[in-house]
């Protein structure tokens, strides 16, 4: 089930974080991450339109959710998931291994420089893994590549900020926390494609065509009351390097705040945030 990269790795900022802290929390709280997440999967897998016997492949797959939906709907073909991520492919491959999925594979690689197979996939997919590259067009550009014709892209990329509940009460923390410019578009970073001219463009300068940009949205679970939905976001990377900026006393009272905040947001047992995406979809031409 793995797969090794022996390609460099041109994205080196972003190896760092998805090596380091980031990777590592978002591979220990796989299941939660994917809470936040799955409510895209529907709108996603529909873009998709992957065949029994089709072959996708999932860019940014982290700890590999959406590559084992893939491989559940290709049952009779395959799903691969590419990733720059080492802790997070490793807790894919285990997960995947535990659910007994044989027609899925995991490579450790960067999009941007990976040399994938020739028009060897039928669709590629991404669920916000395609926000983070340091050379957009050169990663779309080798996706594309590996399109067979007639092959498509399904990608989520994050939409406008104010659209997301959880940065909204996050940069209603000014005063105490460093957060201007926290969720400004540009990149690598998750708010990199949320101009969907940009993304657009991107697409259609890797060679696609068909190229359109749908905005969807949905909510997420973060955690099962207030204070368990802000320490998660505290403690994830973003969080944690906010909270290296400030004292211990502006720390608490940044959690209480925005514990506060996420109250509005309980119920029935869970604290739900609505977050936006524009869902770029895009076809190799035949």
């Amino acid at each position: 089930m793995h797969t090794a990269s022996t390609a460099s790795t041109a994205n080196t900022a972003q190896a760092e974080a998805w090596n380091g802290y980031e990777g590592a929390h978002w591979a220990a709280h796989h299941d939660r991450w994917n809470a936040v997440n799955e409510g895209f999967d529907r709108p996603l897998l529909a873009a998709a339109a992957i065949r029994p016997d089709g072959r996708v492949l999932d860019v940014g797959c982290g700890a590999g959710a959406t590559t084992r939906l893939a491989a559940r709907t290709a049952r009779h073909g395959h799903a691969h998931g590419l990733d720059l991520s080492g802790p997070m492919l490793e807790r894919a491959r285990t997960v995947a291994a535990r659910e007994g999925l044989a027609n899925v594979s995991f490579t450790h690689g960067d999009a941007q420089t990976h040399p994938l197979p020739e028009a060897a996939y039928d669709v590629a997919i991404s669920r916000f893994g395609v926000m983070f590259f340091s050379d957009p067009a050169a990663a779309f550009a080798n996706i594309a590549s590996a399109l067979r014709p007639g092959g498509r892209v399904a990608f989520l990329c994050a939409a406008e900020p104010e659209g997301n509940d959880w940065l909204t009460a996050l940069t209603a923390l000014a005063d105490l926390l460093p957060v201007g410019g926290f969720g400004s578009p540009g990149g690598p970073g998750m708010f990199s494609l949320a101009d969907p001219g940009t993304a657009t463009g991107l697409l259609r300068t890797a060679g696609l065509g068909d190229v359109r940009a749908e905005h969807v949205s949905a909510p997420g679970t973060w955690g099962r009351t207030a204070r368990e939905a802000a320490d998660f976001l505290l403690d994830s990377g973003p969080g944690r390097h906010l909270l290296g900026a400030v004292g211990p006393d502006e720390g608490a009272r940044a959690r209480d705040r925005l514990t506060d905040a996420f109250r509005a947001h309980e119920a029935e047992g869970a604290v739900r945030l609505r977050s936006t995406a524009w869902l770029l979809t895009g076809t190799r031409p035949a």
